[in-house]
This record gives structure tokens, C-alpha cells and sequence, in this order.
């Protein structure tokens, strides 16, 4: 994504938790910086993307942090997967006359590389107009309303795809106790409601091998996430209970740093591929 950045022109301050991550970014204009703080220093836009909401807060509070560099008139585009209640948080701890959109994407690393994430976007319809070019840079923005909507789209769709997963690898499962041909299965299941599913992971499902687009840990951590933000509005989320069950204990074995679809795997009790 910030590569995509500075191949549209922008000028590109980078600072990465793992500095080797952002190593390759130096040949192609970025400069790499010491802490959050100097990454944010002098910018008209901050843009995050880490891991998990006790991440983002770590990257944005403190004498170091983001945050203390925000001018007014500054902007973070917040770009994890946090859900709107973490969202709302670290918007409420930057300095007054900043401002903040929540934008997490819907794609993963050949979406990143192509432009053609799907980022779903909440905030000041004013301040997404102004930075909408940006986020063009990276893929189709969708201003779904104030500011935490997007965090809130993010966890309805994620909510969706550990259930998918789950219900592929239990239909996988089940033809392979009936005897049915694996290829002759993910070809009819294609035509199938679950289609999209197979057909996105077609290539791993038939090596069984899977190097981590999505990873399972993260996708965990998502499911949680979900629930614990349906709990806070009532909503039970019984079938991603379900799932998460399942993810959990795949974590568990040591599937966590491989694609998430390895759950299918898992299930199975087959070891993937090296």
C-alpha cells in the first residue's frame, strides 16, 4: 500500500514495528524513520495499518507516538481492522483540529500490490472528499457514513468469512468420507452459494499449500473481534462462536502463520504442503 503511494508521487515517510519490513520501500523513494512520531512529522495525511487496536494505541499515544506530531488540520486515515469501538478511542486521543477517517480494507496482499482493495470508509464526508484521490491510489473507497461506520462494515464482512471457511472445510471433509473425487467437489462447489469461496482459493485447496494471504491467527483475532463487538449490541453470534472454535484450535496445532483457508486442512486432519 505505500509502495502504491509513492508510485502515484506522494512523498512517503515510513516507520514499521519490524524495520527490515519497510527496508525495500528506501530503494523506491520512501524514507524510513525512527518512531511513529517523526513518520507523522510534517505530513498532511497519517495513515496506519497495524495488527490489533492495543497496537494502534501503542502507535498513536505517548511522547513518540503519532499523535504528538498531528498539526491541526492533519488527518489520520486509520486503515486497520479494529472495529468502531477502538476506532472511536484512538480518534478521541488525537489533538484537537485533527481530524481522523476510518478506512479497513477488504483484500489482501494481490489487492494491495494491484490498487484494487476495497476500503470501506467513516468519517466527515467533507474530509473523505479531500482524501479520496489517496485512497484511489489503493484501491475502490466506499464512504459508508460517521466516523467508526467503516470499522463497523469491516467487522460485518469479517464476520462472514471464518463462517464460509469453516463451512467449505466441513463439505470438504464430508466428500472425502463419502469417497467422492476432491477435484470433481471444488468443481461443483464452484457453481455453488459457496462458489466465490472456492474459487478464491482454488490454487491452495488443490496444492494444500498455503503461504499466508490472510493469516489464520489474524483471522481468529477478527472473529473475536466480532463477537465481542456484537456482544456490546446485543447481537449473538452463534455461528462464528462455531467457527471461531474451530480457528482457535488450528491456532492451537501451529496453523496460525498460514492461510487462513489451511482451516480446511486442519479439519481434515491433513498436514499441508511444505
Amino acid at each position: 500500500m505505500a509502495a502504491r503511494l509513492l508510485d502515484a508521487g506522494y512523498e512517503v515517510q515510513v516507520w514499521n514495528r519490524t524495520p527490515a519490513h519497510a527496508a525495500g520501500l528506501a530503494a523506491s523513494g520512501a524514507s524510513l524513520v525512527g518512531t511513529p512520531r517523526d513518520a507523522a512529522s510534517g505530513a498532511e495525511v497519517v495513515v496506519s495499518m497495524l495488527a490489533t487496536p492495543e497496537a494502534v494505541t501503542g502507535v498513536v499515544k505517548g511522547t513518540d507516538g503519532l499523535a504528538a506530531a498531528m498539526a491541526p488540520g492533519t488527518c489520520l486515515i486509520e486503515m486497520s481492522t479494529i472495529g468502531p469501538t477502538a476506532a472511536r478511542s484512538i480518534a478521541g486521543m488525537l489533538p484537537s483540529g485533527s481530524a481522523m477517517l476510518d478506512a479497513p480494507v477488504l483484500g489482501s496482499i494481490p489487492q494491495a500490490t494491484d490498487g484494487t482493495l476495497t476500503i470501506f470508509v467513516g468519517g466527515d464526508p467533507a474530509i473523505y472528499e479531500r482524501w479520496s484521490g489517496l485512497l484511489g491510489t489503493m484501491g475502490r473507497s466506499l464512504h459508508i457514513g460517521s466516523l467508526g461506520a467503516g470499522a463497523a462494515m469491516k467487522v460485518v464482512v469479517n464476520s462472514t468469512l471464518v463462517n464460509l471457511m469453516t463451512t467449505l472445510g466441513e463439505s470438504l471433509w464430508l466428500a472425502d468420507e463419502f469417497g467422492l473425487p476432491r477435484s470433481t467437489v471444488l468443481d461443483i462447489l464452484e457453481d455453488s452459494p459457496i462458489g466465490t469461496t472456492v474459487r478464491s482459493k482454488r490454487a491452495l485447496l488443490d496444492s494444500q499449500h498455503f503461504p499466508a494471504r490472510f493469516k489464520l491467527a489474524l483471522a481468529a483475532k477478527d472473529a473475536r473481534l466480532a463477537i465481542s463487538e456484537a456482544e456490546a449490541t446485543g447481537v449473538d453470534l452463534r455461528l462464528v462462536r462455531a467457527a471461531l472454535s474451530w480457528f482457535d484450535e488450528a491456532v492451537d496445532a501451529g496453523f496460525g502463520a498460514l492461510d487462513y483457508s489451511a482451516i480446511t486442512a486442519y479439519q481434515q486432519g491433513r498436514a499441508p504442503a511444505d
